[in-house]
């Protein structure tokens, strides 16, 4: 096998092909092509066409011409609050969900039981895919006005209906958010975890650091942009979920993803159809911007992951 000097002078492996001239051969190309064209169709049909389509009818009037009435009305009234407490929501759901997650996927990491961590991670497969009208009547059966936790509370004295506890309000959705929220915190922040090197604790330890500190100094500041993007996940997932809120609160609650749903079922008023359209495109750009610092904190914790 050909070899080449590296920067440090050690051999490395040659392709026997001048630098760049790979990445031009036609056949190679098109393999490349082939293999990314289904997923870029995918993308094409069901994210970049659909989302066009949103923003344009956004600054649509009725009779077709540009205007800003449905941006300017999509951001007054019952359709600000509904942003109000999507955003409410979703960082409540998602903070307390990235904090437990966070603990949890730290006690996993530490365990020396592959049994446990194999059972435990599909475990939170599963849950982080659940959601809709079967976790709603979960927690209904579980924790609602008669359910089994209920009933059994109220037997020793403690009905937490009766001390402002509901689970058809914003405390009772973030609760329930917690449930598919917490077990993808564990999935995501897992590898990042993982990624710690026993050799730093060890050198903090020999510096005079505690346990505390050494998580302190060393842990936490190596974790936090993997958990803040975490945090924007979370946030993201809890931001557009629709079904399982819809189901509780029959719309008594003003969610972003509820009153898209009702205008999209025919509750609009005249001359306001494209209404909907303007309040998934501001879901777009809260989406956008999250995700843009995603990016940013995920490229920052790759770092400390290679």
């Amino acid at each position: 096998m050909d070899t080449t000097p590296s920067a440090g002078g050690r051999a490395l492996p040659s392709s026997g092909l001048a630098p760049g001239r790979a990445a031009r051969h036609p056949g190679r190309l098109l393999r490349h092509a082939l293999g990314v064209g289904p997923f870029l169709c995918y993308l094409t049909l069901f994210l970049i066409v659909p989302s066009a389509a949103v923003v344009t009818s956004a600054f649509q009037s009725p009779s077709g011409g540009f205007t800003w009435a449905n941006i300017r009305a999509s951001l007054s009234g019952v359709y600000l609050q509904a942003y109000g407490g999507s955003l409410e929501l979703s960082a409540i759901a998602a903070l307390a969900s990235a904090v437990l997650g966070t603990i949890i996927a730290v006690a996993l990491a530490s365990s020396d039981r592959p049994l446990l961590h194999r059972l435990v991670t599909t475990g939170c497969g599963v849950m982080a895919n659940t959601g809709g009208l079967p976790l709603a009547f979960a927690f209904i059966a579980s924790i609602g006005n008669f359910g089994i936790v209920t009933e059994m509370l109220s037997a020793l004295g403690f009905n937490p209906y009766d001390h402002g506890f509901s689970l058809y309000s914003l405390a009772g959705l973030a609760i329930v958010y917690c449930y598919f929220l917490i077990p993808l915190m564990v999935l995501v922040m897992l590898p990042a975890v993982q990624a710690l090197r026993q050799e730093w604790f060890e050198a903090a330890a020999m510096l005079g650091a505690r346990r505390r500190q050494c998580w302190q100094l060393v842990g936490i500041p190596v974790l936090a942009p993997a958990f803040l993007a975490a945090l924007m996940v979370l946030f993201t997932d809890a931001f557009a979920a629709y079904a399982t809120a819809d189901v509780l609160t029959q719309g008594s609650i003003g969610l972003v993803p509820i009153e898209i749903g009702s205008l999209i079922q025919g509750n609009v008023l005249a001359g306001q159809q494209n209404l909907g359209d303007a309040l998934g495109f501001g879901m777009i750009l809260v989406v956008v911007v999250v995700g843009v610092a995603y990016a940013v904190l995920q490229r920052r914790a790759a770092r400390w992951q290679r």
